[in-house]
């Protein structure tokens, strides 16, 4: 008899095969695999007594802790659709996306009941709200919940095309989409992640990453999938990290390139101390082979490199290491693991095309727009006929990312097709400029944009984060991008921030510094 892919077997066996280990670690909380999948079932027993049903969205606002997890299991596999939100959105925002994905419960920590109390009259769908955390009137406790429930619910026939979750896209550039990803997409992309990122029972995944990006980028399933151990963590800061991976013996983390950027800066002395041979992940944005170079030769860590977004379950492309890469030095080594690299063996197909959709030829140089198609591309935008049809319109989604194929087939993204800066004719790669200013060693972080340009069109503007304590003037910059770039890629502008505006999930908004750099201009 076949059954359906699904994450929710990843919890099955888990529960057969582990469960006195330890599953989750939230502060003092310490729960094993049979506590942990009780507490979800009880979860789960309550929301059907309070009416949720199949096809019903359940909206969860929180930090990586151990309810926000729970629900990633109890709302599922009630055949209920989850929607994780971005914690750090504001009130305007947590009404829109409720609204817009017909939320009939509102699950939120203590940190944003208030937040959420102020729009809440505007919100007449939604039939309940819950504490996860905290205490509020009108709010359902979810302790108190669990407590009188049992561990009895009604499960119905799921399907494996059946929608699991929602993910909201950042909505940089206009309102955000709603991407429905299938249980068979969230499965086929953890058992993809576990073949090129193995873990065991033995490992120790602290949660860097936030659960609400892309589902935690399905480390919410994969972790329990093998067995290992989630250990939660509420706030990312450099000196948190250290302490729960020296505390904790953390093994594996995910993280984006600009949080890995901050805790390769924490304070010398304990990142002097901090365990080495930890496993990274990143994804999310493309990382400078600097960076790379600074977190392995520094803390020891390895890192693993991928790509993918939301759309995509999320990961189309892992760059896989070779047993060729072993005989190169540092610097070769980290601008190859910079690169996006190959397809996952389940992904499915990745090209990169041109304006007529034919495969560009692999000699790292022709640009093309990756598209993708395969088992863990979205079942569509939710409520938006119009925009799905545009992204996946002859079959395949199209990213919007704008690459090259080296002659190995390994593919490198030059940057969103919006960002590339068209000057004189010449397209330039602001990943490539900030890659190259990211090595001067006054540096920490940079975003590269293009501003209006009155002989060439457009011209490229640098925004830099100096290192605490380093110096470096705007003349010394574009002189030192000029060393290493072609001329007319060096910035004409070196702009000095004290932090460049990010994404809850450590993207640069490059469009608010494009706006910023246009108003300096008139000036």
């Amino acid at each position: 008899m076949e059954m359906p892919l699904t994450p929710l077997e990843f919890a099955r066996r888990a529960r057969k095969l582990y469960p006195h280990r330890e599953a989750v670690v939230d502060g003092s909380l310490r729960l094993s695999y049979a506590q942990f999948l009780d507490r979800c079932d009880r979860w789960s027993s309550a929301l059907q007594r309070l009416g949720v049903k199949q096809g019903d969205r359940v909206a969860i606002i929180s930090p990586n802790t151990h309810a926000m997890l729970e629900a990633f299991y109890a709302v599922p596999q009630l055949g209920a659709i989850i929607v994780p939100l971005n914690y750090r959105l504001t009130a305007a925002d947590f009404q829109y996306l409720i609204e817009h994905s017909g939320a009939c419960v509102v699950c939120a920590h203590s940190d944003y009941l208030e937040a959420v109390d102020s729009v809440r009259e505007r919100l007449p769908a939604v039939r309940h709200f819950v504490a996860l955390e905290g205490t509020r009137p009108g709010w359902l406790d979810y302790e108190t919940a669990l407590e009188s429930s049992s561990t009895d619910f009604v499960p119905p026939n799921i399907a494996e095309t059946d929608v699991l979750a929602i993910n909201y896209t950042s909505g940089t550039t206009s309102r955000p989409k709603g991407v429905m990803i299938t249980h068979r997409s969230a499965w086929v992309n953890s058992v993809g992640t576990l073949v090129h990122i193995p873990m065991s029972p033995a490992d120790r995944y602290l949660w860097t990453l936030p659960m609400f990006h892309a589902n935690g980028w399905t480390f919410v399933w994969t972790v329990t999938a093998a067995g290992a151990t989630h250990l939660c963590l509420r706030k990312v800061e450099p000196q948190r990290v250290y302490a729960q991976i020296a505390m904790e013996s953390a093994t594996v983390l995910c993280a984006a390139p600009t949080v890995l950027i901050a805790i390769a800066n924490g304070p010398a002395e304990q990142r002097r101390q901090v365990r080495r041979g930890v496993r990274v992940l990143t994804a999310g944005a493309p990382p400078a082979a600097a960076t790379i170079k600074r977190v392995e030769g520094e803390l020891g860590w390895i890192i693993t490199h991928a790509y993918g977004l939301t759309e995509t379950a999320p990961f189309i492309t892992i760059c896989e290491s070779r047993p060729e890469h072993a005989s190169l030095d540092a610097d070769e080594g980290a601008m190859v693991k910079a690169r996006q690299g190959v397809e996952l063996i389940t992904s499915g197909e990745l090209c990169v095309v041109d304006d007529q959709g034919r495969e560009v030829p692999h000699d790292g140089e022709t640009l093309g727009e990756i598209v993708a198609r395969g088992n863990v591309v979205m079942k569509g935008y939710y409520n938006d006929p119009v925009a799905t049809a545009e992204a996946l319109k002859g079959g395949w989604f199209h990213t919007g990312d704008a690459a090259v194929v080296h002659s190995d087939g390994y593919v490198e993204i030059r940057d969103r097709f919006k960002d590339v800066i068209i000057s004189g004719g010449e397209n330039i790669s602001s990943i490539e400029v900030e890659g190259v200013l990211l090595r001067h060693p006054a540096v920490l972080e940079v975003a590269v944009v293009g501003v209006p340009h009155e002989k060439w069109g457009e011209a490229p503007s640098a925004f830099v984060v100096l290192r605490a304590g380093a110096t470096a003037s705007a003349a010394e910059l574009r002189q030192f991008a000029r060393d290493h770039l072609a001329h007319f890629k060096a910035p004409q502008e070196i702009n000095f921030v004290l932090e460049l505006p990010k994404t809850a999930t450590g993207k640069i908004q490059k469009y608010l510094l494009r706006n910023r750099a246009s108003a300096i201009n008139r000036q």
